[in-house]
């Protein structure tokens, strides 16, 4: 077995045998600490002893081994202690996959955004908290708090192990599918960092929404966020330069698009658009298709990709969601109009020096015939971002505009653009 599959079957396993333990003992903070332990055990004895015919059944044998001692060995915890000794080590593990059911319970919502998405990389991405810890770009004792943190509020909430009923359900769900998404968006361009991407992270969100998608097949917003996942990461190999530059979606080399992915999301995308109501996901899924049914940047259907924005807008305002349907709009009324839509966002304090408000408003004012103004947003753009690659990106076309534009100041301040 390669490392890669190896690496691959404890991320798919680690959710069924922590579901399997929580269900039974019903403590979660143990229960996933024991999981933790037996996944080590496993990267250990497996590679040379080879894998046990009966992968999960071998994790969940040494996860409740190593439940029962921690409970044997912790005095405060007596009660607890006789009903865990007393358990039998399993030998027939359940076929129940209670993934969706941990998803659930890590995205709490006695839990902060941040502390959903820690937790569910590790109980349910089967992520180690360094690994998390490196992803985030903070220190591993940070990370490893915030995890402990978030586990202690879930105890602390009295949170059952199963699926809330009703609206409850609906509205769950909804957090699950947003810490999904944030976990591809942070792989997909990390916010902080040399690299402009985690393709670990991406990957990793891809797979945990392939499991939401085959246990709750007939959601269309599941189906809608796990198709734009699958159109958008299909442009990673064209999205750097072999020195790990960005290369922006209309200057990107379309036939390094990976077409497996794009067909399959496609079909997703006709899927999710096919049910009575349309959800933020789904439209973001129906943009995503319109980029990726373009063979080249010129036949992108603009006006298409602006009426849907325009739809994302009414039902999921966002001011990004503005930012990009003025992308949109000045590729199909021209760079004004979509200035003329970006004015409003300065009022928002969520994009108060954005570095993407800041790029965007550059990039108009560069085709509409400011090189000075677009010089100096650039430039604030840039500095506006913890991204390197993106930095150097923005620098670049900062750059670029004063070669074009030799009368621009390349010592132009900031403070003089159009930000």
């Amino acid at each position: 077995m390669t490392a890669a599959r190896f690496e691959d079957l404890l991320r798919e396993l680690t959710p069924q045998v922590l579901g399997t333990l929580v269900r039974r003992y019903g403590q979660f903070e143990g229960c996933e600490d024991a999981v933790q332990e037996a996944v080590l055990a496993a990267a250990v004895q497996w590679p040379a002893e080879g894998v046990p015919d009966n992968p999960r059944g071998w994790l969940l044998t040494v996860a409740c081994r190593r439940l029962v001692d921690q409970a044997r060995s912790d005095r405060a915890r007596r009660a607890r202690e006789s009903a865990a000794a007393t358990e039998a080590v399993p030998e027939d593990v359940p076929d129940t996959d209670d993934t969706l059911v941990l998803l659930f319970l890590c995205c709490h919502p006695a839990l902060t955004a941040a502390s959903q998405t820690a937790l569910t990389l590790r109980a349910v991405g089967g992520l180690t908290t360094a690994e998390i810890a490196r992803a985030f770009l903070v220190p591993e004792a940070t990370m490893a708090a915030r995890i402990s943190r978030a586990k202690q509020r879930i105890r602390a909430a009295g949170s059952s192990f199963g699926l809330p009923d009703g609206p409850e359900r609906e509205e769950r769900l909804r957090v699950v599918l947003h810490v999904l998404y944030l976990i591809f968006n942070e792989g997909y361009t990390a916010s902080s960092g040399r690299a402009l991407h985690r393709a670990d992270l991406a990957r990793e969100a891809i797979r945990l929404t392939r499991m939401v998608h085959a246990q709750l097949p007939a959601d269309d917003e599941v189906t809608g966020l796990l198709a734009p996942m699958l159109l958008t990461h299909a442009r990673s190999r064209a999205r750097t330069t072999a020195a790990g530059d960005l290369v922006p979606l209309d200057e990107q080399d379309r036939g390094t698009w990976d077409r497996e992915l794009i067909e399959e999301g496609t079909e997703l995308v006709k899927a999710a658009l096919a049910g009575p109501t349309l959800g933020p996901y789904q439209v973001q899924a129906a943009i995503a298709a319109t980029h990726a049914d373009a063979a080249t940047a010129e036949e992108t259907d603009w006006r298409q990709v602006h009426a849907l924005y325009l739809i994302l807008e009414r039902i999921a305002p966002n001011p990004m969601v503005t930012l990009n349907r003025a992308v949109a709009l000045a590729e199909t009324e021209g760079p004004p109009a979509g200035l003329a839509l970006l004015s409003p966002l300065d009022a928002d304090q969520r994009m108060a020096g954005h570095h993407r408000l800041l790029s965007v408003r550059a990039h108009l004012l560069e085709r509409n015939g400011d090189p000075a103004g677009a010089y100096a947003l650039y430039r604030r753009a840039a500095k506006s971002t913890a991204s390197i690659a993106e930095q150097r990106f923005l620098e670049s076309r900062a750059d670029r505009v004063a070669r074009r534009a030799p009368e621009v100041p390349r010592s132009g301040r900031p403070e003089t653009g159009h930000g």
